[in-house]
C-alpha cells in the first residue's frame, strides 16, 4: 500500500521525486514500529490517534528536529487520505494530530563580494578543461538564476536559449517558469556546451553532463560547489541551496521587487519569499549600526 501510495505522489499529484522519497522514508519507519520490526502484518486500519502519537513521541526522543516531525505527520495525514480515498477506509486518525511549531530560521547566504571572489578563484584556477568549465558553469548558474539543485540536474539543453538568454525550468509539482540571465553566462553556456559536445561525441538531452554522457547527481553537485566555497566564504552550511538563497539576498538588496523574485525562485506562496526581507532588514542594520555615529558605542 505505501509502494502505491508513493507511486500516486509521483505520477497523479506532481510531488518531486525528492518529496515522494522523504515521505517513502517517514511511511517505511513508521510501518516498522507498527508491526514491530516486521513481526507483524501492517494493517493500518488498526491504527488509533494514540498509536500515531506514540510513534511521534520515541521519533522526538530520538532527537528529530521539530520539521522533520512536521513533515513526518504530512505523510501519515496523506497516506490516510489516500487510504480513505481509493480503500474504503472511514476515518483519517493522523488528522488529529498536532505539529509541533518549527523555528523559522533565516535562510543561510554569501555576501555578495564573497561571492565575487569566489567566482573569480574558480576561473582563474581553472585549466580549460572539460570538468573545469563545466564545475564553474554550475556555480555560476545557481547563483545567477537561483536554481534548485534539483532543477539544475534536471536543466534540459533544449531547454536553455542563450539568443534569448533564457531558460525553462521544470520546478516543483511540475510547475514551469522562464527564467532569464545575462550575457556572460550565456557566452559561458556556449563555451561549455563547445566542450561537452566533443568530450561526448553525441548530442545529450540534459544541459550538465559527465563525460560519458551520463546526467550529474546529487552528490556530485553538492561536492562541486562544496569545494568551491571552502576556505573562501563565511557561512555555516556550504552548499547549492545555499547559492539560491545568495541569489534572492542579493536581487532584494539591489532593488528588485519581492514578486520577481518570487517568480525566479518559483515559490508558490509570497510568504515563502518574504523570509528574505528579513536578510535584507538585518543587513540594512547592521550597516547602520557601523556607520551612523549616533547608532555606535553608546547603543545609540
Amino acid at each position: 500500500m505505501i509502494t502505491k501510495f508513493l507511486k500516486y505522489l509521483l505520477s497523479e499529484q506532481g510531488l518531486s521525486p525528492l518529496t515522494v522519497e522523504a515521505y517513502g522514508r517517514d511511511l517505511r519507519q513508521w510501518a516498522d514500529y507498527a508491526t514491530g520490526g516486521g513481526r507483524y502484518e501492517l494493517r493500518p486500519e488498526t491504527a488509533s490517534l494514540n498509536d500515531l502519537r506514540l510513534w511521534l513521541a520515541d521519533v522526538s526522543l530520538k532527537g528529530t528536529s521539530p520539521r522533520t516531525i512536521r513533515r513526518k505527520i504530512q505523510s501519515l495525514r496523506g497516506f490516510y487520505s489516500y487510504l480513505m480515498r481509493f480503500h474504503g477506509l472511514s476515518d483519517n486518525p493522523a488528522a488529529e494530530l498536532t505539529a509541533p511549531r518549527a523555528p523559522r530560521n533565516l535562510p543561510v547566504y554569501v555576501r555578495t563580494e564573497e561571492t565575487m571572489a569566489m567566482l573569480d578563484a574558480e576561473e582563474s584556477g581553472g585549466d580549460g578543461s572539460f570538468d573545469s568549465v563545466r564545475n564553474l558553469l554550475i556555480i555560476d548558474l545557481l547563483y545567477s538564476t537561483g536554481l534548485r539543485c534539483s532543477e539544475l540536474i534536471g536543466l534540459r539543453d533544449c531547454h536553455v536559449d542563450t539568443v534569448k538568454r533564457e531558460l525553462k525550468v521544470v520546478g516543483k509539482r511540475n510547475k514551469e517558469r522562464i527564467v532569464p540571465f545575462g550575457y556572460e553566462l550565456s557566452e559561458m553556456i556556449d563555451r561549455y556546451r563547445s566542450l561537452r559536445d566533443e568530450a561526448v561525441g553525441f548530442t545529450t538531452e540534459f544541459l550538465f553532463v559527465r563525460q560519458d554522457g551520463r546526467p550529474l547527481y546529487r552528490k556530485m553537485v553538492y561536492n562541486v560547489v562544496h569545494g568551491a566555497m571552502e576556505g573562501r566564504v563565511h557561512a555555516s552550511r556550504l552548499s547549492p541551496h545555499v547559492l539560491r538563497h545568495s541569489f534572492a539576498t542579493d536581487m532584494l538588496n539591489s532593488g528588485a521587487e519581492l514578486t520577481s523574485v518570487q517568480q525566479l525562485l518559483g515559490h508558490s506562496s509570497l510568504s515563502t519569499t518574504q523570509v528574505y526581507t528579513h536578510i535584507s532588514f538585518r543587513e540594512l542594520k547592521q550597516n547602520y549600526q557601523l556607520a551612523h555615529p549616533r547608532a555606535q558605542n553608546k547603543g545609540g
